[in-house]
Order: C-alpha cells, then sequence, then structure tokens
C-alpha cells in the first residue's frame, strides 16, 4: 500500500476535518483532494473513511465510479479533448487518435515523461467552435491537428 508524503497527508486530513460536518460530504472531499494533491490517491481512501465514518469499499467505490477522479498523479499539463456530439461531428474523432498517437498515450494516461495526462471530457460548452480541447484549463477551438501539435509542442499551452 503506497503511503502518503507528509504533505499530502497533512492536507488530506485537513480537508477531511474541514469538510466532514458538511451534509454528504464525501464528493465534496474527494474533490478538495483531488484539486489540492492533483489526484485521490489510494493511500487517501483509509483516512477519507475514517474521518468521514465509512468503509473503505464505500469510498473506494466513489473514487472509482467517477470518471472524474483521478487515481494517480497527473502529467504536468492536463489535455481535455471534448468528446460530445457537436465535437464528434466535426472531427473529435480523428482528432482524439491523433493525440494519442502524438501523446504516446491512452486516455486516462500520463505520458512516460510525465508531461501530459489525456483526459476525455464530455462538453466543454464550445460547440460553436468544435472541436474543443481544454490545455491546463485553457479552452481551444476548431483544433485541428496542425494546431494541436502546435499547442503541445513546447510541452505547455502557450500563454
Amino acid at each position: 500500500m503506497e503511503t502518503l508524503p507528509s504533505a499530502e497527508s497533512a492536507a488530506v486530513r485537513r480537508i477531511v476535518a474541514d469538510l466532514k460536518e458538511r451534509p454528504g460530504p464525501l464528493l465534496e472531499v474527494l474533490h478538495a483532494i483531488q484539486a489540492a494533491v492533483g489526484y485521490v490517491p489510494a493511500a487517501a481512501v483509509p483516512v477519507v473513511a475514517e474521518g468521514l465514518n465509512l468503509s473503505r469499499a464505500e469510498v473506494h467505490g466513489v473514487v472509482t465510479f467517477y470518471h472524474h477522479f483521478r487515481r494517480s498523479r497527473p502529467g504536468a499539463h492536463t489535455v481535455s479533448l471534448c468528446q460530445a456530439e457537436a465535437c464528434q461531428s466535426m472531427g473529435a474523432t480523428a482528432l482524439a487518435a491523433h493525440a494519442r498517437r502524438r501523446l504516446g498515450i491512452d486516455f486516462h494516461q500520463t505520458s512516460a515523461d510525465g508531461r501530459f495526462s489525456l483526459e476525455p471530457i464530455y462538453c466543454l460548452g464550445n460547440c460553436a467552435c468544435s472541436p474543443a480541447v481544454m490545455i491546463d484549463g485553457r479552452l481551444y477551438g476548431r483544433v485541428t491537428p496542425e494546431r494541436f501539435d502546435e499547442l503541445v509542442a513546447d510541452g505547455a499551452s502557450p500563454p
């Protein structure tokens, strides 16, 4: 079983302590952990379970049910490709295939060098400018394979 580095352990314990009195706090706690640590480490599950008086199975079940929660440390840059219908109709499937080849990973994976994580997302609200891509929280529309290559060429989204 992995152990949490002390800073991450302190963050998880603080989050649980701060939110445990809220109604139905599990999802809020998990979102806060992911925001603070970048993912929900397996070693956080028993800490959350104990702090919220839940079983480890209940916490693990929620973490694995929702695709939003990462269970491994993300890359330095997160690339999210819209997979919703509007983007699909404008070439998102081909763009996703290109991105997989270009980055050498599939959805929900991180490149071996730790630079990129590739995630599907099911609507960025940019349907009029499909296909849409979000890199490190920045939205791009009408992304072609060539534009994708430009966006990731330096290992990060442009300023």
